[in-house]
């Protein structure tokens, strides 16, 4: 029962995160979209516009919040191939699925519990960006826990994979 209700979970993180991942790409395009504007309009037209630096700013800051759990998820993250390829298979299982990942949910626990305290002080005080546009900063702000919370499942998940990995290899070996 309980490992049909991880399954189920698992599913779900996944499905958040791909989502998430093409809604980072979609903002890209959008920055993209906005960054050119604002030069042609500075350098052709001599008409600086104020606000696709800014848009561009948070959008940038969206990406890489939604996109970050994907990333993970998919296993496309920086790691030092140089070091982990000279263990054995079983201590880069240990150290690649179980140790990395805990490190890493330690880091995304308190990333997640300190963006949260500061975008819900940004709600209270009614927090807004200091450009000429002001824009309210809680939403953006609320992306950051949002983001890195899913982190922390996407590496629960991975660390609860390599946990079951070793033990299925341990029992292999035993019988």
């Amino acid at each position: 029962m309980g490992h049909k209700i991880l399954q189920t979970a698992n599913s779900l993180v996944e499905k958040v995160s791909h989502v998430f991942l093409v809604l980072a790409g979609a903002l890209i395009v959008v920055m993209m979209l906005s960054t050119s504007y604002g030069v042609i309009r500075r350098y052709a037209f001599d008409s600086p516009e104020p606000y696709s630096y800014e848009i561009s700013t948070m959008f940038l800051l969206f990406s890489f919040v939604l996109a970050v759990s994907a990333v993970e998820k998919l296993n496309r993250h920086i790691r030092v191939d140089f070091i982990s390829a000279r263990i054995s298979e079983h201590a880069q299982n240990i150290v690649l699925n179980i140790i990395a990942p805990a490190l890493g949910l330690y880091y995304s626990v308190l990333l997640t519990w300190k963006s949260f305290e500061t975008a819900l002080f940004s709600l209270q005080i009614g927090e807004v960006s200091s450009s000429i546009w002001a824009v309210p900063l809680f939403p953006i702000k609320v992306m950051v826990p949002l983001g890195y919370f899913l982190l922390v499942l996407v590496l629960l998940t991975r660390i609860y994979k390599g946990v079951t990995s070793l033990r299925s290899n341990t029992q292999k070996k035993g019988d």
